[in-house]
């Protein structure tokens, strides 16, 4: 890995045959003798929606976290309106971008984070390169799209027409029509209902940890619970009183279990 003094804001990628400029941030420990945390933000996050989350968790565990914004999302490359996001958007993410990124920058056997679709991405890249990461953590993920996903996600459709999510939703991110329509058409999009990644889940030999909230309105405890039956060393955490961000409703328990989860690996 780099050394802390050489660590840059932006990286710059070749990515099938385009460039593509990724903002980072560094958190945490500036030196820690356990792997990089790598923190995969939600379907519309980036690094600034992460707040100050990464920061909290990597420092009340003595850890170096990486945060980056996807293609399309905070202050990296943009995603042209017209060019929609594909069914297959999350396995290029994770098969494609992600081996990019951690061979640029040297990372050596990650411990990788994500929520929402950034978990979805963190799965598939552990199905495929289990050997290349210390072991994964997953916040809401999704492992198949179900009727309550789409009904919430059609939900923001009419929020962002409204005006008050895209004025939210503008304070992190550089284009912000870019992030939210690549998104939302996406997930919206009939071609996509069929995606489901629960065959892959056996190939994940890595640890792994599954945290959902009991009132997750982007999707049942199914697709935990999916994680526990198929993938062969998870763990699922259930927690009451929580939606779709474990990391901002139950901070605290988030940080506590996660990282008894990873310390203990």
């Amino acid at each position: 890995m780099l050394p802390s003094s050489d660590r840059p804001d932006f990286i710059d990628l070749d990515w099938r045959g385009r460039p593509l400029r990724l903002e980072l941030a560094w958190v945490g420990a500036p030196a820690s003798a356990h792997p990089t945390v790598v923190f995969l933000h939600e379907g519309l996050g980036s690094v600034a929606l992460w707040k100050d989350f990464p920061e909290q968790f990597c420092r009340a565990h003595c850890l170096t976290g990486l945060v980056f914004s996807r293609y399309g999302y905070g202050r990296s490359t943009a995603r042209p309106l017209e060019e929609p996001l594909p069914p297959d958007f999350m396995e290029q993410q994770a098969w494609e971008v992600l081996p990019l990124l951690f061979a640029r920058l040297g990372l050596a056997r990650p411990w990788l984070f994500g929520h929402s679709d950034g978990a979805s991405i963190a799965l598939l890249y552990a199905a495929r390169f289990s050997d290349h990461i210390s072991g994964a953590v997953v916040l809401a993920p999704h492992v198949l799209v179900e009727p309550i996903s789409v009904a919430s996600i059609a939900a923001a459709r009419t929020a962002y027409g409204d005006g008050a999510l895209r004025e939210r939703l503008a304070r992190y991110h550089a284009d912000v029509d870019s992030a939210f329509w690549g998104w939302n058409t996406i997930w919206l999009d009939p071609a996509f209902r069929d995606w489901d990644m629960r065959p892959l889940l056996p190939s994940i030999g890595a640890p792994l940890l599954a945290i959902q909230g009991e009132g997750d309105e982007y999707g049942t405890l199914e697709q935990v619970h999916a994680i526990g039956r198929l993938a062969p060393h998870a763990e699922v955490l259930v927690l009451p009183d929580c939606g779709h961000s474990p990391h901002r409703d139950q901070p605290g328990r988030v940080i506590e279990a996660a990282g008894a989860f990873i310390l203990g690996h």
